[in-house]
């Protein structure tokens, strides 16, 4: 009774096209923003570590893994390289705020993503062309090729040897960006705002071209979609974001970070990321970042627990040998179960809702 939409009269186009045309998704919507935003003002509620250790990463990995659906879930194109541009995104900005004296960390961290965009174009080309695992192997080149471009070219890297940089001296706005909350709200803010423009941008006209190329590219072009700018349109938006996600990742989460930060494993978790939480669904970005990055941490603490209620003990190498079958095993399960993700699950239940109590 709580989800119902009786009373909710639509009496225009635009009241009938905004993104949440039911009032209680609105409500929802701006109760957890408002909560996440809020969260770290509450004393004594969460602690420095978990803001440093699972909100962040749980944050600026949703950040990346709404850009690579763009690209996989809303185009239809397969990428592997998905790290590269996030190192992409986090070297470009870091050239621009050390070399640009008194550069601001918000345009330089865009400015990388801008990096990230033209490298992602670089390596959309080969979409004209191909599809599927052809298409995936020509984007894993991309990974390759970044981290011999970041280890080679010392200029990229400050003539830096190993290739590791650091940033230090963060601030926005003269705000210094040096406690886990202030570093929680700047990815926050980032991530609010992108997916709110995410939102809309499925939603029109390069929207509707993208989700036609992923249907059937033959029909698209037929009816006058162009391939080759929805394809490198969304390879564009998408590298934007996860350079973007590049950037906040190195400069906020890790401090000091060196090509191997960004290597092939994750762009396969932002992968599967996007696969379990629902390819094709802004929520489902959320969904499968909470799922890969939060529910190991879960399992470390749960599992030496539940072994002592038993009475086995079992030492810490087991214990993440446990971590990784039992994380495994969920992602099969999840798959065999809803193969369109957590995001269907989730369609679903609201859908239910607003039936319930009654069978019809």
């Amino acid at each position: 009774m709580l989800y119902r939409e009786n009373g909710q009269f639509k009496a225009s186009y635009r009241a009938d096209q905004q993104i949440f045309p039911i009032a209680q998704d609105r409500y929802f919507i701006l109760a957890v923003v408002l909560a996440a935003f809020l969260l770290p003002l509450v004393p004594g509620l969460v602690t420095d570590y978990f803001f440093q250790a699972i909100l962040l990463p749980f944050v600026i990995m949703s950040l990346a893994a709404l850009g690579v659906n763009i690209l996989v879930g809303y185009c239809g194109q397969i990428s592997l390289g998905s790290a590269a541009f996030m190192a992409v995104g986090a070297y470009g900005a870091y050239n621009f705020f050390v070399r640009i004296d008194g550069m601001p960390l918000i345009p330089a961290l865009l400015l990388g993503g801008l990096c990230a965009t033209a490298f992602g174009i670089l390596f959309g080309l080969p979409s004209l062309r191909v599809k599927g695992l052809y298409l995936a192997v020509a984007t894993l080149a991309a990974q390759f090729f970044s981290d011999w471009m970041f280890l080679r070219i010392k200029w990229l890297t400050n003539d830096s040897p190993s290739g590791s940089v650091s940033a230090a001296g963060l601030q926005v706005f003269d705000i210094p960006i040096d406690t886990p909350q202030a570093k929680y709200w700047l990815c926050l803010s980032f991530l609010v705002v992108t997916a709110l423009l995410a939102k809309n941008l499925v939603r029109g006209a390069i929207g509707r071209e993208w989700m036609a190329i992923r249907d059937m590219d033959v029909a698209a072009a037929v009816i006058g979609i162009r391939p080759m700018y929805a394809k490198l349109s969304a390879f564009a938006v998408s590298s934007f974001i996860v350079g973007v996600a590049g950037g906040l990742w190195a400069f906020v989460y890790l401090g000091t970070w060196e090509p191997a930060a960004f290597n092939v494993d994750i762009s396969f978790r932002l992968l599967f990321m996007v696969i379990i939480g629902g390819l094709g669904s802004i929520m489902g970005s959320f969904f499968g970042a909470a799922f890969i990055v939060i529910l190991p941490i879960v399992l470390s603490q749960m599992l030496p627990a539940l072994a002592g209620l038993v009475g086995i003990e079992i030492s810490t190498a087991g214990i993440s040998h446990a971590e990784f079958i039992i994380f495994g095993a969920l992602i099969v399960w999840f798959l065999i179960v809803e193969p369109h993700g957590l995001a269907r699950l989730w369609s679903t239940g609201k859908q239910k809702l607003r039936l319930w109590p009654f069978p019809h």
